[in-house]
C-alpha cells in the first residue's frame, strides 16, 4: 500500500501516456481497496488478541470481521484481473518504471489470493458446528432413534473423509495402490478419533506446548523424588553388563545409520561426501552382492561402504526397494564381532511415514511363544515383509552357509528399530542366540507381555527426551489432556503466551509464572474437566476414556497401552546448556524402566535427540569415556 501510494504521489498528473487513464483509476481504487483490507486485518488482529483461549466472549464479533474480509476478496480478485489485463495490453506505452511496479503489484496480488485459497482449503474444517453432535458419553448414548444414530454415523464418516482427502493431498506425489488406500483410511480414522473431541486450533496447541515446557522446567528445577529408574547403586556385574552393551550398541549403531544410505552420509559430511561418493561409486555395480531396488550411481551402496568400513564381499543382500509396509534393509557379515547383521532402515520417505502412522493394533500370533499380544500394525507388516525375504528367499541360509559359527544380530533406528524388534521376535525360535539392538524405537510398539518377553534378547537405546520413543496413542491422549488443562487454566491472552514462549525457547531465562495445572485438587477432582475445559472438549474420545478405564484388560480399546521393546538403556545429558546451540555435552547412561517413557516431554531437543547422528555421537562419547577410564 505504501509503495503504490508513493508511486501514485510521484506520478500524479503524469498519466498522459496511452493507457494512463485506466492506470490512474486502477491505482486510486487499489489504494482504497488495500486500505480497506488493512483496516479489516487490523481489526481482526485486535479482536483476536482479546480474551483468553477458553474465554472467547470478547472475540464474539470476530466472525463478522472474518466474513467482511472474505467479501473483500471479490473486488481484490476483480482488480487483480484488471491489473493483469492492463499489463498485457500492447497499446500501453507508459514509463518502464511504472509498468514494472504494476507488474510487481499484480504478481503480489495473485500470489496472496492463491496462497489464501490454498490455506483455506488446508485448514478449513467442513464439519464446523457438526462436532457438537458428538455426545458426551460413548457408553450411555441414547441411539434408539435411528435418526440420531444415522446423524452420528454421518458426522464420523464426514470427518474420516476430510482427513483422508488431506492425507491424499499430502501424498499426491507417490503412486497409490490398494495398500495405500487402506493405509489412508486407517490413518484418517486415527486422526479423526484423536482430534474429534477437542475444539483447539494449531496456535492453541503451540501455546499449550510452550506452557507445558515452562511448567516442566519449573518442576525439574525443584527437588525430585527418586526417579523410576534402576539407578540404585548398581553391582559391578550390572555396571559391566551396561558397559558391554554400550560398546556393542556403539558398534552396531553404525550399521543402523548406514541403512539410511547417502542422505545420512551427506548430512554428516556435507562438504566432502559428494566428492568421495563421486570418486568411489561411479564404477560398475558389484556383482558379489545381491542388490535389489533403485540405487542410481551406486550412491546408497557407496555410502554404506563408507559408514560401515566393510568390503564389497561382506554384503550378502541389499534391498533399496521401498513401498508402504516394505522398507529397505541389508544383510552383511561383521567379522569384527563375528555376526551376521540385518540392518533395517528408518523413516526416510512418504511411504515410511504411512507405515509409521498405521498405528492400529493387531495380534501377533507365533508358534511356541506363549507371550502373544498386541503390536503396531504398520511396523508388524514391515517386519513380515523382511521375514519373508530372509527366510523364503534363503538369504539367512546363504549367510550361515558362509559363516556357520557367526551369531545373528538385527539392528535398526526409529522405524527400523521397531521393525527390527518385531522381526527379532519372529526369528527368535529359529535362532535362539539372536540379539537385537533397537535405537530410538517408537514407544507404542508391543503389549506388556511381549515387551517383557523381549527383555532376554533386545536392547533399546534412547537418548534424552526423544519424542518418538514416547509416542503412543495413550501418551498422545495424555498430552492432549494436559494441553487442554493448562490452556484452560491460563488467564493470559494467547499472543502473550506465544511471544513469551518464543523468547523462552530462543534465549532461555526463567520459566514464566503463568497459571498452570491446579495442584491443590485431589485425583478424583482432577479427572473431571474444569468448566473452561468443557468449552474446549466436545466429547471424550474412546482412546481418551481408555486412559482411566482399567477394564481394557478384558475388552481392549482400539489403541491399548503399548511399550518399548526389551531392556532399555537411557542416555541423558549430564551437563550442558539447555539451548540447542550448546556443544559442550557430557552423557551418562543407565538401565531404565518403560514407565519412565509414559509421558511426552516437551523440549527443544525432543526432535534432535531422535536423530541417528546424535544417538551415534552419544554412544561414541560414552564408549570413549569408558575406554579412557580403563586406560587410567
Amino acid at each position: 500500500w505504501i509503495g503504490i501510494l508513493a508511486l501514485y504521489t510521484v506520478h500524479k498528473g503524469q498519466f498522459n501516456c496511452p493507457g494512463g487513464g485506466l492506470l490512474h483509476s486502477y491505482l486510486l481504487v487499489l489504494l482504497i481497496l488495500l486500505a480497506s483490507i488493512i483496516c479489516a486485518l487490523s481489526a481482526l488482529v485486535y479482536i483476536s488478541m482479546q480474551g483468553t483461549i477458553s474465554n472467547p466472549g470478547p472475540r464474539k464479533s470476530l466472525p463478522k470481521l472474518l466474513y467482511t474480509r472474505l467479501l473483500l476478496y471479490l473486488p481484490e480478485f476483480i482488480w487483480a484481473v484488471v491489473g493483469a489485463v492492463w499489463v498485457s495490453d500492447s497499446s500501453v506505452h507508459c514509463e518502464k518504471t511504472v509498468i514494472n511496479v504494476i507488474i510487481g503489484t499484480v504478481i503480489a496480488s495473485w500470489v496472496i489470493i492463491i496462497f489464501t485459497i490454498i490455506g483455506v482449503l488446508i485448514v478449513f474444517d467442513p464439519l464446523g458446528g457438526k462436532k457438537t453432535f458428538y455426545l458426551t458419553d460413548t457408553v450411555n448414548r441414547n441411539l434408539e432413534s435411528s435418526q440420531s444414530g444415522q446423524l452420528l454415523y454421518n458426522v464420523k464418516n464426514t470427518a474420516t473423509r476430510v482427513w483422508e482427502k488431506r492425507i491424499r493431498l499430502l501424498c499426491c506425489c507417490i503412486v497409490q495402490d490398494d495398500d495405500h488406500r487402506v493405509a489412508f483410511t486407517s490413518i484418517a480414522e486415527l486422526f479423526r478419533t484423536y482430534f474429534s473431541d477437542t475444539d483447539l486450533v494449531p496456535s492453541d496447541i503451540a501455546a499449550g506446548l510452550t506452557l507445558l515446557h515452562q511448567e516442566q522446567d519449573k518442576m525439574e528445577s525443584c527437588p525430585k523424588e527418586p526417579e523410576e529408574v534402576l539407578c540404585h547403586s548398581p553391582s559391578s556385574l550390572v555396571a559391566d553388563d551396561l558397559d558391554i552393551e554400550l560398546e556393542n550398541a556403539a558398534h552396531y549403531m553404525l550399521f543402523a545409520a548406514a541403512a539410511y544410505g547417502w542422505p545420512y552420509y551427506i548430512y554428516t559430511n556435507p562438504f566432502t561426501a559428494l566428492c568421495k561418493l563421486n570418486g568411489d561409486c561411479c564404477g560398475n555395480r558389484p556383482t558379489d552382492s545381491d542388490i535389489t531396488g533403485s540405487d542410481r550411481h551406486n550412491f546408497h551402496f557407496g555410502s554404506i561402504l563408507k559408514i560401515t568400513g566393510l568390503q564389497y564381499r561382506d554384503f550378502i543382500h541389499i534391498s533399496f526397494h521401498n513401498k508402504i509396509y516394505e522398507i529397505p534393509f541389508f544383510v552383511a557379515l561383521d567379522h569384527k564381532k563375528e555376526a551376521i547383521v540385518v540392518a533395517v532402515r528408518g523413516t526416510l520417505s512418504f511411504e515410511d511415514i504411512l507405515t509409521d502412522l498405521s498405528a492400529d493394533c493387531e495380534d501377533l500370533t507365533l508358534e511356541d511363544v506363549l507371550e502373544n499380544g498386541f503390536v503396531h500394525k504398520g511396523i508388524t507388516q514391515a517386519a513380515n515383509y523382511i521375514y519373508r525375504k530372509l527366510i523364503n528367499d534363503g538369504i539367512l541360509n546363504q549367510a550361515f552357509t558362509i559363516v556357520p559359527e557367526y551369531k545373528l544380530v538385527i539392528v535398526g533406528h526409529s522405524l527400523g528399530g521397531g521393525t527390527a524388534s518385531i522381526l527379532a521376535i519372529m526369528l527368535r525360535n529359529s535362532f535362539p542366540t539372536l540379539r537385537c539392538y533397537a535405537f530410538s524405537p517408537p514407544g507404542g510398539l508391543l503389549s506388556k507381555s511381549l515387551a517383557d518377553y523381549t527383555k532376554h534378547f533386545i536392547i533399546s537405546v534412547i537418548v534424552g527426551k526423544d519424542l518418538v520413543a514416547r509416542l503412543s496413542m495413550p501418551n498422545m491422549e495424555d498430552l492432549k489432556r494436559r494441553i487442554v488443562r493448562i490452556v484452560a487454566n491460563c488467564n493470559r491472552p494467547k499472543y502473550q503466551i506465544l511471544l513469551r514462549g518464543c523468547w523462552y525457547e530462543v534465549f532461555g531465562g526463567d520459566p514464566d509464572n503463568f497459571p498452570t495445572e491446579l495442584d491443590g485438587r485431589n485425583h478424583d477432582a482432577l479427572t473431571q474437566p474444569l468448566l473452561a475445559e468443557e468449552s474446549l472438549m466436545v466429547h471424550r474420545s474412546p482412546s481418551y476414556s481408555a486412559l482411566e478405564d482399567e477394564s481394557h484388560l478384558n475388552s481392549p480399546p482400539q489403541y491399548p497401552h503399548l511399550y518399548l521393546p526389551g531392556k532399555i538403556i537411557h542416555i541423558v545429558e549430564e551437563s550442558s546448556s539447555r539451548r540447542l546451540c550448546s556443544s559442550d555435552i557430557k552423557y551418562t547412561a543407565r538401565w531404565s524402566k518403560e514407565s519412565v517413557f509414559s509421558n511426552i516431554l516437551i523440549s527443544p531437543k525432543m526432535i534432535t535427540d531422535h536423530m541417528p547422528d546424535v544417538v551415534l555421537k552419544a554412544l561414541n562419547s560414552l564408549t570413549q569415556e569408558h575406554g579412557s577410564c580403563i586406560s587410567c
